[in-house]
């Protein structure tokens, strides 16, 4: 049931209750729900079964990632699952100067993955996790597809310096898109329905570089991506971090199919303009609330969120910026009883 109310959703046909998918880092709540202490595809498996899952976002940069074959910027990570086991600290960047970077090539760099071995990867990535996870819609997908990819290269000091020399920067940034390119079109031939292109291109409170520039740059880049997407019978959903509301006309012009947003971003104006047309993946529910929050500012994000999830022909609920460990685990099951208890069409 729960594949068929996650495909449903994503083709705007009506469902019984309200999709749902989480992007869970949380693992004392996977043994508070699931009974079972030690990590496992089976755990994993009863965990989305008990907590509705119809969706899983995934990406995935083929079987030799960019860290491995030249310079990438390690900016460490921060601390969102338990222990802090995901945690680094950052190393210094190979990358000296603005100049360095302005000379980079994503192509002369990293080269290519054989094409032939690297759509024989994902094809076998994407039928193992079908395998494993049946009643869930499962994504193929790209992470770096152009700004992450510099982000992952430069980290983000020297790419807001290399920013600063738009024709320069055009061309670094030229070259990880044919980086990209290279694998969507690997991931063109498998037979994945939908395809999670990432691309965190601004920041929680908008873009970080001037608004022309992307759409002369950028969203035509996201365009050609798209289209060997489409012609392959594939259907994009689109994500980024932060804020990207004065670009989502653009984003969809660009082509994409389905859009995925954090709660930084205003839900109502995307639904009013694009819940008929195209499925949601969000909702207003904030981590930060279900860290700090008590119930009653819990209820109040679902209950503001609800209305809106309803008018919508495709709604994925999920909350965007996703489920660290430290939030309390009374927290996060009341948050689920509460949004089961309401989610019936």
């Amino acid at each position: 049931m729960s594949y068929q109310i996650g495909i449903d959703a994503l083709n705007l046909r009506p469902t019984p209750r309200l999709a749902h998918t989480e992007y869970c880092d949380h693992e004392p709540l996977r043994r508070a729900v699931t009974g079972i202490d030690i990590p496992s595809v089976e755990r994993e498996r009863l965990f989305m079964e008990k907590w509705d899952y119809d969706f899983i976002w995934s990406t995935n940069e083929g079987p030799e990632p960019w860290e491995k074959r030249g310079r990438t910027t390690d900016m460490g990570h921060a601390e969102f699952m338990e222990g802090g086991v995901d945690r680094r600290e950052p190393k210094i960047s190979p990358f000296h100067d603005v100049d360095e970077v302005l000379a980079f090539d994503a192509v002369s760099e990293y080269g290519y993955t054989d094409f032939t071995k690297l759509a024989r990867y994902y094809q076998s990535s994407y039928d193992n996790a079908r395998a494993a996870f049946p009643e869930q819609v499962f994504t193929g997908g790209y992470y770096q597809t152009v700004v992450s990819g510099a982000i992952a290269a430069f980290g983000w000091d020297l790419l807001l310096e290399a920013a600063a020399y738009t024709d320069r920067f055009t061309k670094v940034l030229d070259s990880i898109y044919l980086q990209t390119l290279h694998h969507v079109r690997a991931w063109a031939q498998t037979s994945c329905v939908w395809f999670m292109s990432h691309d965190d291109m601004v920041w929680s409170q908008g873009a970080f570089m001037r608004p022309s520039y992307y759409r002369a740059e950028i969203f035509p880049r996201y365009k050609a991506l798209w289209k060997v997407l489409h012609d392959a019978g594939k259907k994009v959903i689109f994500t980024s971090d932060g804020d990207y509301s004065m670009f989502v006309d653009d984003i969809v012009e660009a082509g994409a199919d389905a859009l995925c947003f954090e709660p930084m971003m205003p839900l109502e104006p995307v639904v009013i303009k694009y819940g008929q047309s195209h499925p949601l993946l969000a909702s207003m529910v904030d981590a930060r609330t279900l860290t700090f929050g008590d119930r009653a500012a819990i209820k109040a994000e679902i209950d503001a969120t609800l209305p809106l999830a309803m008018q919508c022909k495709g709604f994925i609920w999920a909350v965007g910026n996703h489920l660290p460990a430290n939030i309390p685990v009374k927290n996060a099951l009341f948050y689920m009883d509460y949004l089961r208890e309401h989610w019936l069409r």
